[in-house]
């Protein structure tokens, strides 16, 4: 069993990006773990195992543009399934 099922990943496109803002926010506000936020201030790319993609896109839409999304289903893809 996996814990955390959805594999979700993202570009956000904006002003004044900070990787670090981004993570800690995640850190406190999100269950999930294999936190990826990197970039620079304008452009931060994200890939985060979570239950609630739809949290981790509503936050970052918040942050500016948000597009290359990508969610997939883990336990989908363990059972040889279309993820």
């Amino acid at each position: 069993m996996i814990e955390f099922r959805y594999d979700t990943q993202l570009l956000i496109e904006g002003k004044n990006l900070s990787e670090d803002a981004i993570s800690d926010y995640f850190n406190t506000n999100f269950k999930g773990g294999c936190l990826l936020a990197v970039g620079d201030d304008t452009l931060i790319k994200i890939h985060y195992h979570t239950n609630e993609p739809w949290k981790v896109l509503e936050y970052c839409a918040s942050l500016g543009e948000i597009y290359d999304i990508v969610v997939e289903d883990m336990d989908r893809q363990a059972r040889g399934l279309k993820g």
